[in-house]
């Protein structure tokens, strides 16, 4: 904010945009708001300052174009899967055949490769298409299942891990089909434990926020769920595309586990936000509480 109210003094030029405004005594989180600054016609050294607070304006315009994304990434994949799944059961079975009619073992382990990858492959588009059947709501205490989705890392990593914890105690019971949530969080953990590297901390976080927009419904309260790493953060020419199917940064990456996270929460009229830059990235899950809701 200096460095723009010394331009606008140096240059005497206006100065309109959109600026991000750290947590401080003023306010408890990071705002958005719309700054214009001009200077005043009575000093050359006094200067007009408007700052209009955008932030929630910010956060739906963002939230929709999420919305956006992950539907048009899940189309589009469920398109390409279906035309992978089809001759998948036609090579699976000719190799099959043809296994039977060799009498050399050093040949049954070419045909036995090419059952194995068409499993393997079968898997991954299955993983494409995404979760299948209804959801099978029930009461969730969400801190015993992010405890359940630690243990599941834990017993995963050979590394040491630093996890820590910092849940509101009284967040309520969530209305959850508790083995899809169980995917979405381990998804968005192994995540953070793939970024940290085995040389960072993770750190989970809950409470409760009042009044939040999701898309275009307003609901009265909803519970958000940190996953934060202290990594190198997700490179800039990537953040726009992570929602995306088969889009990773990494060389052992699927490009699944996000889109698969995101499908899962949103069918329980959730959200995924996310924050990166170096040092800390945070994917935020927003989940309404309320049963009823009013139209933002």
């Amino acid at each position: 904010m200096r460095e723009v109210l010394a331009r606008v003094i140096a240059t005497g030029d206006h100065y309109a945009n959109e600026l991000k405004l750290a947590p401080s005594e003023v306010f408890a989180e990071e705002r958005i708001v719309d700054c214009r600054v001009s200077p005043a016609d009575v000093d050359a050294a006094a200067l007009l300052v408007e700052l209009t607070d955008v932030t929630r304006r910010s956060r739906i315009s963002r939230e929709n174009a999420l919305l956006i994304q992950h539907g048009a990434g899940r189309q589009m994949i469920r398109q390409l899967a279906h035309e992978i799944k089809n001759p998948l059961g036609g090579i699976r079975g000719a190799a099959q055949l043809l296994e039977r009619q060799l009498d050399n073992d050093e040949l049954r382990e070419y045909t036995d490769v090419v059952i194995s990858e068409t499993d393997r492959l079968a898997a991954l588009v299955d993983t494409l298409l995404g979760p299948g059947g209804p959801s099978n709501k029930s009461p969730v205490n969400v801190h015993e299942l992010l405890e359940y989705v630690i243990r599941i890392i834990e017993a995963e990593e050979q590394r040491q891990l630093t996890i820590r914890r910092d849940y509101d105690p009284g967040l309520p019971e969530i209305e959850l089909d508790r083995d899809q949530m169980v995917q979405a969080f381990l998804n968005l953990v192994r995540n953070a434990v793939a970024a940290v590297d085995g040389h960072g901390a993770i750190t989970l976080r809950s409470r409760a926020d009042m009044n939040f927009t999701i898309g275009d419904t307003r609901h009265r309260v909803i519970a958000t769920i940190e996953i934060e790493d202290d990594g190198p953060g997700i490179p800039l020419d990537m953040q726009d595309w992570i929602f995306y199917p088969l889009v990773t940064g990494r060389p052992d990456g699927t490009g699944l586990g996000l889109p698969a996270a995101q499908e899962l929460i949103s069918r329980h009229g959730g959200l995924i936000e996310f924050d990166s830059r170096p040092g800390r990235t945070v994917f935020a899950v927003r989940i309404p509480l309320d049963q009823d809701n009013d139209n933002a």
